[in-house]
């Protein structure tokens, strides 16, 4: 979580930016009906999600013995494997590592959950160069900025800018063309590939039953780290590990499909133990990591179901929120729905984060697309439910919240603020239309027109008319 962000300033500045509304309505809007209709090949989509959900609902339940299983059989084929409990121990045990084998240049592939403990910066600190090889990720570092989706880390910065971003800071020739900016990234990564010997992935599923770690990936980058360097670490959180090669087979078709709208991702590395006698290339020291960060916590309570999540970004892609703002202004790791969902629980010793679940309308987009049909609206009111009931809203709030339910909950009371609504309103109307109103309600027509209560109320038409409204 950033230190001291501004929700209300970021949101206002991402709705002020043009290019930013465009290149997250364009992207988004593209990519969710290239998923469509990559699902619809599928035959069925909805009795794969179902199965998908089954699928980690076993996988959630059952996590204690498979991730044992996991480490067994890790171990039996040469891997070690660490237990992280928080973000803390997790670098500490992925800087020992480094500094046992002497590491110097490291090369990292895309990974949320290195993003989530912070793992650069404490690698740097410490005086190893990281590398991000993702092409996306490897322009956010240059820039010193942090991804915006899951999946798509630097939909927020043009061609132009990442054209002047190469010649400011690689001194190549200025040039928008994609194929020639993708060329300067290659031709700067491949020696950093040739010399590093410590490399870092993101786990997107573990195997228990084979002790496989699987990584997904489209740019052949997160191979190249896996095969080079003598050292490999895989980082996961403790949620990702599954059954058995059959519960990986329909959960990939899933994940690519709701991710970027394809058949299946161009590399699928599949890693089963460190190099092995005669095999040419592969780590010859493998560690997985298990990070826990609250996971646990979570595991025990009634938000349990938010670790069924694939991290696919499909909720990002179709949430009216996130498409407005961008991922910037949530100021966590995860934006979007499944963020302002998570971040709460991963996060819950930063107040900040406790008002997240407010950035969402509600419209449920975010279910209908989820491959693994995590039910988000439900766990966003439960979110809002925990907030008022723990008396962490702001005391206008509750003053607000306190009269209207005194109000409401009096059929003659109702009917007093009804009829009076109208006529505080009047004043302020226009043509049936409230479009400013006085503080604290000002915020809400900023963005929006109220429609003036009708004269009529129904109550009374319905009096009137004995009930026959036809």
């Amino acid at each position: 979580m950033i230190p001291s962000h501004n929700f209300k300033k970021s949101i206002r500045s991402a709705l002020e930016n043009p290019h930013l509304q465009n290149a997250f309505e364009e992207c988004t809007t593209r990519r969710t009906q290239r998923v469509i209709d990559s699902l619809s090949q599928l035959g069925d989509p909805d009795s794969f999600r179902y199965l998908a959900q089954k699928i980690r609902e076993y996988s959630i339940g059952h996590l204690d013995e498979l991730l044992r299983q996991l480490a067994d059989n890790l171990e039996s084929l040469g891997a070690q494997v660490h237990w992280a409990q928080d973000a803390r121990q997790a670098r500490e045990i992925i800087l020992d590592i480094a500094r046992r084998h002497d590491c110097h240049l490291c090369i990292k592939s895309k990974s949320m959950t290195s993003e989530e403990i912070e793992l650069t910066p404490t690698l740097t600190a410490a005086g190893i160069e990281t590398v991000e090889t993702d092409l996306g990720e490897f322009i956010l570092q240059l820039d010193d900025d942090r991804p915006s989706h899951i999946i798509t880390p630097m939909i927020h910065k043009s061609r132009q800018e990442v054209a002047a971003l190469f010649q400011n800071k690689l001194r190549s020739q200025y040039t928008e063309e994609p194929a020639e900016l993708t060329a300067i990234a290659r031709q700067h990564l491949r020696e950093k590939f040739r010399q590093a010997d410590l490399g870092i992935v993101g786990v997107n599923f573990a195997v228990a039953q084979t002790g496989s770690l699987v990584v997904v990936e489209n740019e052949g980058n997160a191979r190249l780290t896996i095969s080079r360097p003598p050292v490999l670490i895989g980082l996961m959180g403790m949620e990702k590990v599954i059954p058995s090669p059959r519960d990986l087979a329909v959960l990939l078709k899933l994940l690519v499909r709701s991710a970027v709208g394809l058949p299946l991702t161009s590399y699928t590395n599949i890693i089963t133990g460190p190099r092995k006698p005669g095999e040419l290339d592969g780590p010859q020291h493998l560690y997985l990591v298990i990070l826990d960060n609250r996971r646990s916590e979570i595991l025990a309570g009634p938000y349990r179901d938010l670790l069924h999540c694939l991290r696919c970004g499909a909720c990002l892609n179709v949430c009216p929120v996130y498409r407005k703002i961008g991922g910037h202004a949530y100021g966590s790791v995860y934006p979007g729905p499944i963020g302002i969902a998570i971040t709460p629980l991963l996060d819950a010793t930063d107040r900040q984060t406790e008002f997240l679940p407010e950035l969402c309308s509600l419209c449920g987009a975010c279910l209908d697309r989820c491959p693994a049909r995590i039910d988000l609206p439900h766990f966003l009111i439960q979110h809002r439910r925990d907030l008022i009931t723990h008396r962490r809203s702001s005391l206008l709030y509750k003053l607000i919240l306190t009269a209207w339910t005194w109000f409401y909950r009096s059929p003659a009371r109702y009917r007093f603020s009804q009829k009076w609504l109208r006529r505080l309103l009047l004043p302020l109307a226009r043509r049936g239309w409230v479009r400013h109103l006085p503080p604290p309600g000002f915020h809400w027509t900023a963005v929006r027109d109220l429609p003036l209560p009708k004269k009529q109320l129904f109550r009374d038409l319905w009096k009137k008319t004995d009930g026959r409204l036809s």
